[in-house]
């Protein structure tokens, strides 16, 4: 472990520049990504003072494929990708993390205690409790620690920000007390832990999984407790496109009942059958009984479960196009994933708040312009925040300048798909 003086050296001297390479893809943004390291040891010190610490990094993710399928048992298609959340951190004596986040006030949190508190809930406080108990449930060691962190998730944005943050504390804690020997999947599974029960969202595992595991990954949830993770190696640049994720301003803080409704709404259709899911009743059945469900749940329960039978099986096409050097198929399905989220699984927009349908306005801007040159989608949970676009290398910028018009400077971010998912820096 080195001294913040001498992480500081190694910065400044370019000695860590090949591994800001590794981490960010993009040669482009190394010399920005070492200022920006520099600065969040500086604020470190400024709050802790000089002495041995440590760097952690841990991504946010997109969504490729698998809207709304992984708390039903689906299937899903998803990249790290390099924005990211980043920690300078070091061991306290004491059971106790202070933590400060970039632009927040400083939380402390005691670890004596990780019982989970209803004054917690939607709070990072719940979420360092959380993942502190779910790492100490599975046998390995916790302590307390003091850190600084500064990200680039754009929060409640769609790109799993909260996932990050629970896989940045998760990775503190592998590396600080265990070694590194905390596996990606067990501490997305601790993560997804954390926000079910200490933040009170009820998520699937897609996000975290995504954030720990890092590349682009496919992911069968068939068995939650042991989910199939395998690498799907493909460079989006080698067929001459580019991942654009765009952020429409719309805030996720107030929609949890918003997202909560999804899959209980699919979980309404699968206890029709006597199912915990729909991923465990038959396409077949759900059709033949589909007028009685539609009496007894209403249309959009219905609409929904259309949704997933249609997403989990577009994902499986999405790995075999990508595996088969098919681009042109992959990004059909990709088009049909955002008609299917609009029409069926109708998560662009709010019922509650009509007049605001910013994530709508930006897939209206992006399907005038794109035909030709790209395809677009929603992204993520919906209802507000991103979308997401594979756009033609040789368009980019064209698509990046009519966003921002949209939505203002910055707001369309060019991303490469990183490899690493949270790692010890």
């Amino acid at each position: 472990m080195c001294t913040t003086k001498e992480w500081k050296e190694r910065l400044s001297s370019g000695q860590l520049d090949q591994r800001l390479l590794e981490i960010y893809v993009d040669p482009g943004l190394v010399t920005a990504q070492r200022a920006r390291y520099e600065k969040a040891i500086e604020a470190f010190v400024g709050l802790f003072g000089d002495g041995e610490a440590q760097l952690y990094s841990a991504p946010g993710r997109s969504e490729v494929g698998g809207n709304h399928t992984d708390h039903q048992q689906g299937e899903v298609l998803a990249a790290a990708v390099n924005l990211d959340a980043v920690a300078v951190a070091r061991k306290r004596d004491d059971h106790k993390v202070r933590l400060l986040s970039e632009g927040y006030p400083m939380l402390t949190v005691d670890l004596s205690d990780l019982t989970a508190r209803d004054q917690e809930q939607g709070t990072s406080i719940g979420l360092i409790r959380g993942m502190a108990c779910g790492v100490q449930k599975r046998g390995c060691q916790i302590g307390g620690f003091e850190a600084y962190v500064t990200s680039q998730v754009l929060g409640g944005a769609g790109l799993s920000s909260s996932a990050a943050f629970e896989v940045l504390i998760g990775t503190i804690f592998s590396g600080l007390y265990n070694e590194n020997a905390i596996g990606a999947v067990e501490i997305a599974k601790d993560a997804q832990m954390a926000e079910n029960v200490y933040f009170g969202k009820p998520c699937g595992l897609m996000d975290q999984m995504a954030c720990s595991v890092g590349g682009l990954i496919h992911i069968d949830f068939a068995d939650p407790a042991n989910p199939l993770v395998e690498q799907v190696n493909v460079d989006f640049s080698s067929y001459g496109h580019s991942l654009c994720i765009t952020d429409t301003k719309g805030s996720h803080a107030d929609l949890t009942d918003e997202y909560a409704a999804v899959p209980a709404e699919m979980k309404q259709v699968a206890a029709y059958f006597e199912k915990e899911v729909l991923r465990q009743v038959s396409e077949e059945a759900f059709f033949r009984e589909l007028p009685q469900l539609r009496k007894r749940f209403g249309d959009r329960p219905a609409l929904r479960s259309m949704h997933f039978f249609a997403e989990n099986a577009r994902v499986q096409g999405q790995v075999k196009a990508l595996r088969e050097g098919q681009f042109d198929q992959f990004l059909r399905l990709v088009q049909e994933s955002g008609a299917s989220s609009f029409q069926f699984l109708q998560n662009v927009y709010a019922n509650k708040d009509v007049q605001n349908q910013a994530v709508s306005v930006g897939l209206a801007v992006s399907s005038r312009i794109l035909p030709g040159h790209g395809v677009c989608r929603v992204h993520g949970g919906g209802f507000a925040g991103t979308i997401q676009a594979f756009v033609a290398n040789d368009f980019v910028e064209t698509y990046r300048k009519a966003l921002d018009h949209t939505f203002g400077e910055g707001s369309c971010h060019v991303l490469k798909v990183r490899p690493f998912g949270g790692i010890e820096v």
